[in-house]
């Protein structure tokens, strides 16, 4: 009798995003085969999982199991043309974002490379998808751009060591770090908060690529273009502070949740330290992008 043929082995790799798919009610989990290509409705897959990024993420290793195991059948494809990619997460209970990060960007300011982290925040309010507008606040004269690694958190930890700090990321996403400059660094007393948090103001996406699917986060190209003018272009091997640094330093502080969102700093080239300042007009197109994750294009209105 011939020897029974074992399972192949589920795929590690994965993009997981949310979407709204055709005659679809509400969003929907799912993964893309390859960047920019179709979609699993990992939904339909697996109709027991729950449809928030935030819980599916909680429900952990019984979730991404569920969802290898939907990128591996073959089944429940859909066109990309038919679907609206959304924010792989809407919901999170955290946006931590991280200031003067990147050491090329320190040298723009004129100003010393920081000694600890430092951070700041966005209400999850300001989420918004990876090709959705950015709205242009009537508050503000002075909109920026800011392409971001973001690491996204899937297991809760406190007081976690550097040595462990990537066993709590699930993996990356492309995020936009828009921020109005004039409400950051003049108005409201000169805290950060407002002028990092109006509605729209961090676009996400298009998936959360899972860790395993990464070469090596902290050598990755980043880069974001204003109506195809390249305005930002380094590399994440910049960052003053590494991901299992910034994981320990922000969890002496707060619990780290599944879905957290942590953005981790931005290259050269923003507007407000350009000779003259450039700021963003409605009409302009915002593209972000960050090697082996993938490219946002939002629309200022």
């Amino acid at each position: 009798m011939a020897p029974a043929r074992l399972p192949a082995a589920l795929p590690r790799a994965m993009r997981l995003l949310r979407f709204q798919g055709p005659g679809a009610a509400g969003p929907r989990l799912g993964l893309e085969e390859e960047e920019g290509g179709d979609v699993v409705d990992l939904s339909e897959a697996e109709p027991a999982l729950p449809r928030s990024m935030r819980a599916f993420l909680e429900s952990g290793e019984h979730g991404l199991e569920a969802a290898r195991r939907a990128l591996a059948s073959g089944r429940h494809r859909l066109l990309r043309a038919g679907v609206r990619l959304l924010a792989p997460i809407d919901d999170p209970e955290k946006v931590i974002c991280v200031g003067l990060n990147y050491r090329d960007h320190c040298l723009e300011q004129d100003v010393k490379v920081p000694k600890e982290p430092l951070i700041f925040s966005k209400f999850p309010s300001a989420i918004t998808g990876p090709f959705d507008d950015i709205v242009h606040p009537a508050e503000s004269s002075e909109v920026d751009w800011e392409v971001e690694l973001a690491a996204i958190i899937g297991k809760t930890g406190r007081h976690i060591q550097e040595s462990a700090a990537l066993e709590h990321i699930v993996g990356f996403t492309v995020a936009n770090d828009v921020s109005a400059r004039d409400w950051q660094m003049r108005r409201n007393g000169r805290q950060w908060l407002l002028g990092k948090t109006f509605d729209t103001f961090c676009p996400l996406g298009p998936a959360i690529v899972t860790k395993d699917s990464v070469t090596d986060v902290h050598n990755l190209r980043i880069r974001c273009s204003i109506n195809g003018q390249l305005m930002q272009s380094s590399s994440t091997n910049q960052l003053v502070f590494k991901l299992p640094q910034l994981v320990a330093w922000v969890s002496q502080f707060v619990t780290l949740r599944p879905g957290d969102v942590l953005l981790t700093g931005t290259p050269p080239g923003v507007g407000v330290f350009r000779k003259p300042p450039v700021f963003l007009k409605r009409g302009d197109e915002v593209q972000c992008e960050i090697e082996e994750l993938g490219t946002i294009c939002n629309k200022v209105v």
